[in-house]
């Protein structure tokens, strides 16, 4: 005893310090006994934590040998520390994955009295079962698919393969498998913007799927499945075997981060997996792959590759799948006139305007979509066997790709005078996405001294004198070096885990700023500088104010909610700082500044207005139902939506947002309230529940700020006295409109008069009907963000 009583004294704190109240599960990140779980009997998987990213770990499942390919993840979107985190088994039956030591991120939500344990099968399937009754499973993992399939693991309704975001990207990704509500298996793109189908091929699809694909919606099972020998089935009736069938191999079915389905295999003791099938044949096909604007190519030596249009250029010239932008203003003025240019061979999945036109010329077509605002341009298709020709207009340029032997022309529509250089021919096109890793640090709070602990103490005293010297002075470094993580640690917090976001230290952004000398914002939380980066980036470079809690407080939450988000209406976050008392965000430098100081100057036609309006609810509708964690931004005026140099309104400022978890919507407690004075919903004041409603409210006050040219924290003639200055320019808004003579048109006694004339009528009742509606004080009758981008979107280009 006396050769390891001080060393196994203070391992054995530190594991009981760490484990709290678990059982007999003691999985670690980073332990020095590499803490994993191996199947049995032929060790063919291994389950343990996996670095995903810098200081990032995710719990999961691999093959053991060689490539270790990750088949499973329990938390692949929020992964946890490389410092005191670890996988516990409670002794109420739930198995716990915890973050720092601190923060639950994961659990099986299982409970029993019974011993339980965790076995992995040779199958890849994780399973918690019963310790005397092993055939009683309280969970498995093959219940939870990631984005692969094993065989013998079986696909079903309740369950969706959703693929990776990147080659180097474990979280979630665009891509899903799964059964619709008709029972047809199928491949769904959901991106940022848009979703659609794009399994079975879209344009084969009837009342019953179609012949075309040999599918039937006439089951109600819902099951797919791949066996052993390479064939997948599912009920369907789609069916498919792999070059390889009939050969006992290893196997797995994967989503991939492109879209594609694909199966591998590879012999035991083999490192390189094969790909023996996949379900579509022409990567291109595959929607949303090159993003909005651009074309996608696919040849067999150099593989898919993308290139913007002619007259677009890249959104982020590292990843291809956020398309491209256009290099001119849109407008809608009846007064810019327009150029073709003919692409050969290319094609526009989806998004016609309307129907397509038959027994139309080219002349005609061609009148047609100049004559329509919202027109991108057109498909001329060719007649086949003496038939008509096909006009087909379209509204947006999305799922772009080359089709050699494609019996028509795509003709893009672009302003006079634009750039005339063909970017499908000298653009250089982007063959892979981005490899990101995930830059994640914690907060270690110290926690309560609960039982362990104090069994602990008791045990060391019973064994000597010397043994209680030992841990006397075990605990009090322990106790040193807990204070020393909570002031070191608390400058990392919830840190970053998006990619890209880099830690500069304080002499840098003094550097970047010229001592911070040119302020271009200011606000109750900090200064804004604008800054040039060491890579020549001009950024805007947030100093927080030094006020305790509150400044701290809005630190964490910008830096944690903003690190997730990924939104063309989003404000992006390139990094931060955390250097002694100083708290530094850095973000993307919007030319335009905010939408407040554009208003006062009077700088925005109706176009721009309309468009701001737009951009808004996009950005929160993504806030509110996309986002993994959904998100109330509390705060939202024109002060906090920033213009880039094309006029794109950029949401900002998240200091006062509010994460809710999405599987307990009614989770929306709030400390106190939050929000600015004339932009607040009245459940603030009257302490109803704050739910996604209240950022609906602030953004109609904005719209009809936008429309009347007048500030709500500036009284209007025509209301009560006494009233909340907030409700005066909605109250004023509603009388005119009711007090509008028959037949006239209400929204000119409304309109900002700088703007003259100079709007589209139709645009704007449309426009003022949805902020009224967004501004009613109750909070039910409002509609969601999604809704409002929908009316928006059906009158974006004044029909």
């Amino acid at each position: 005893m006396a050769t390891s009583s001080p060393t196994f004294i203070a391992i054995l704190l530190l594991m009981l310090l760490h484990l709290h109240s678990s059982a007999a599960l003691p999985l670690s990140v980073g332990s020095p006994d590499e803490d994993v779980i191996v199947s049995r009997p032929k060790g063919t998987f291994t389950a343990g934590f996996r670095r995903v990213g810098e200081n990032a770990y995710c719990f999961g499942v691999w093959f053991s040998q060689a490539e270790k390919h990750v088949v499973w993840m329990a938390n692949r979107d929020v992964p946890v520390n490389g410092k005191r985190s670890s996988l516990s088994l409670l002794k109420n039956g739930n198995l716990v994955l915890s973050d720092a030591g601190q923060f639950d991120v994961w659990d099986t939500k299982t409970l029993s009295a019974k011993p339980l344990e965790l076995h992995l099968h040779d199958t890849g399937n994780l399973v918690l079962r019963e310790q005397t009754n092993r055939s009683s499973v309280l969970w498995q993992s093959f219940n939870f698919p990631t984005d692969t399939l094993l065989p013998g693991q079986i696909l079903t309704r309740f369950t969706t393969l959703v693929s990776s975001r990147s080659e180097g990207n474990y979280s979630s990704g665009f891509y899903k498998l799964f059964f619709d509500n008709d029972n047809v298996f199928r491949l769904l793109y959901e991106g940022p913007q848009v979703s659609s189908v794009y399994w079975p091929d879209p344009w084969l699809v009837s009342n019953n799927v179609g012949s075309g694909n040999g599918r039937s919606s006439y089951n109600s099972s819902r099951v797919a499945v791949l066996d052993e020998l390479g064939k997948f089935s599912a009920s369907d009736a789609f069916s498919y075997k792999t070059i390889d069938y009939g050969l006992l191999l290893q196997r797995r079915l994967t989503l991939d981060y492109d879209g594609n389905v694909r199966i591998y295999s590879r012999e035991n003791g083999q490192e390189d997996w094969s790909i023996t099938g996949q379900f579509k044949s022409q990567p291109c096909f595959i929607h949303g792959i090159c993003g909005p604007y651009s074309i996608c190519n696919h040849e067999q030596a150099t593989g898919r590759k993308c290139v913007c249009l002619e007259g677009y250029s890249w959104i982020d010239s590292q990843d291809w799948s956020l398309g491209c932008k256009p290099n001119f203003q849109p407008t809608c003025d009846n007064k810019t006139e327009y150029r073709f240019v003919a692409l050969y061979e290319v094609d526009f999945y989806g998004y016609d305007y309307g129907s397509s036109f038959s027994n139309y010329t080219y002349k005609q077509c061609e009148k047609w979509c100049s004559e329509l605002c919202q027109c991108k341009g057109f498909q001329f298709s060719f007649p086949q066997d003496n038939g008509p020709f096909w006009c087909y207009p379209k509204t947006q340029l999305l799922n772009g790709h080359r089709s050699p032997g494609f019996r028509g022309q795509f003709f893009l529509r672009l302003p006079k005078g634009s750039a005339k250089e063909n970017n499908l021919q000298n653009n250089e096109g982007l063959v892979c996405p981005r490899n990101a890793e995930k830059v994640l640090e914690r907060p270690y709070v110290k926690g309560k001294e609960n039982g362990s602990v104090k069994f602990v103490l008791r045990f060391a005293v019973g064994l000597g004198g010397f043994e209680v010297v030992c841990i006397f002075m075990v605990w009090c470094f322990l106790f040193r070096s807990s204070n020393h993580l909570v002031r070191e640690d608390q400058q990392g917090y919830v840190l970053a885990a998006a990619a890209g976001c880099r830690r500069y230290t304080y002499s840098e952004l003094k550097q970047a700023t010229k001592g911070f000398s040119e302020e271009i914002g200011r606000g109750a939380g900090g200064t804004v500088y604008k800054g040039m980066l060491s890579d020549n980036r001009i950024a805007a470079i947030k100093k927080l104010h030094e006020f305790a809690d509150q400044g701290e407080s809005e630190f964490l939450t910008e830096m944690s909610i903003i690190g997730r988000l990924n939104h063309m209406n989003l404000i992006g976050m390139w990094g931060y700082c955390v250097d002694g008392k100083h708290r530094i965000l850095v973000y993307e430098y919007m030319e335009n500044g905010s939408l407040a100081n554009n208003l006062s100057s009077n700088s925005l036609d109706w176009s721009k207005r309309y468009n701001i309006a737009m951009g808004m609810a996009k950005g929160l509708a993504y806030l509110h139902e996309e986002c993994l964690e959904w998100i109330l931004h509390c705060d939202i005026k024109p002060q906090n939506i920033l213009l880039d140099s094309d006029y794109q309104p950029k949401v900002a400022d998240f200091g006062l947002s509010k994460p809710l978890n999405r599987n307990n919507l009614n989770n929306s407690s709030f400390s106190r309230i939050r929000g600015t004075r004339g932009y607040m919903a009245p459940e603030w004041v009257f302490n109803l529940q704050i739910t996604s409603k209240v950022d609906v409210y602030s953004y109609g006050i904005v719209v009809l700020e936008m429309i009347t040219g007048r500030s709500p924290m500036i009284g209007v003639q025509d209301t009560e006295p006494g009233a909340e200055s907030h409700e005066r320019l909605a109250t004023w808004v509603r009388e005119k409109r009711r007090k509008a003579p028959e037949g006239a048109s209400w929204v000119e006694q409304i309109v900002d008069p700088t703007l003259g004339s100079d709007y589209n009528v139709k645009q704007l009742e449309i426009l003022a009907k949805v902020a009224l509606d967004c501004v009613e004080e109750e909070k039910d009758v409002r509609p969601s963000m999604s809704q409002v981008v929908e009316r928006l979107q059906s009158h974006e280009h004044g029909s």
